[in-house]
């Protein structure tokens, strides 16, 4: 038998969004690849499945990745999960992608397991144009910011991108003076208990934010030029 690396979807704050196939899938591999150990633990806990869970992140070695395409090619049935969310997107998971497809992709099966996405589910109640639209991942830390931002500015299609609690006031202010007056929309904390969505200018969300709470993770969507 080939073997399989299923890409599964895991929540991105309420445990009632996984589905019932990610929960067969992770009940039925050999091992589990996780960006963090320590929270797939929790929630295979909270399904009641025990696995053997092996640690896949952005500073595991090209050892480990070929240490995996090996186990693939000898037939195992491997589940890739990311600490929130679909696995691959804006993820380390996605240089395992890579490697199975260059190395493997006519020896063993990849089957995703769609579900959560925090980009999406702050697309579909932005009002902004989504038949097409631009994803942007995390904004650079230090160099290719002005880059970014013009990318932002000159885009024809609604952009979105993430942001963490330690940067959103700076990104913020610098998507304000890129923009100007473009409406925005911005997720925090999506589907968890403190989940909140602001509408307005870059300025006007910046004051929501500093009157409510810049803690949590953050979904930033931009309507189109």
């Amino acid at each position: 038998m080939p073997g399989q690396l299923f890409i599964v979807a895991t929540p991105i704050g309420n445990l009632g969004d996984i589905s019932e196939r990610a929960k067969s899938t992770l009940a039925s591999v050999d091992a589990v690849l996780c960006e963090d150990t320590r929270v797939t633990a929790k929630l295979m806990s909270v399904l009641g499945i025990k696995k053997t869970l092996i640690s896949y992140h952005q500073h595991s070695s090209l050892k480990k990745t070929d240490e995996i395409l090996q186990r693939l090619n000898n037939g195992d049935k491997l589940a890739l999960v990311t600490d929130a969310g679909t696995p691959g997107i804006s993820d380390p998971g996605g240089r395992l992608i890579e490697a199975v497809n260059a190395k493997l992709h006519d020896r063993i099966e990849m089957i995703p397991i769609p579900g959560p996405n925090a980009a999406i589910a702050t697309l579909s109640i932005s009002g902004f144009p989504t038949d097409k639209f631009t994803f942007l991942g995390f904004p650079p830390h230090k160099k290719k910011r002005t880059e970014f931002f013009t990318i932002v500015k000159n885009s024809v299609w609604t952009a979105v991108f993430y942001e963490s609690t330690h940067r959103i006031i700076k990104t913020l202010e610098q998507l304000s003076e890129a923009i100007g007056d473009r409406p925005i929309v911005v997720g925090r904390e999506l589907t968890k208990l403190h989940e909140t969505i602001y509408r307005g200018t870059a300025a006007e969300v910046t004051k929501q934010l500093e009157s409510t709470s810049i803690k949590g993770e953050f979904v930033i969507v931009i309507a189109p030029k």
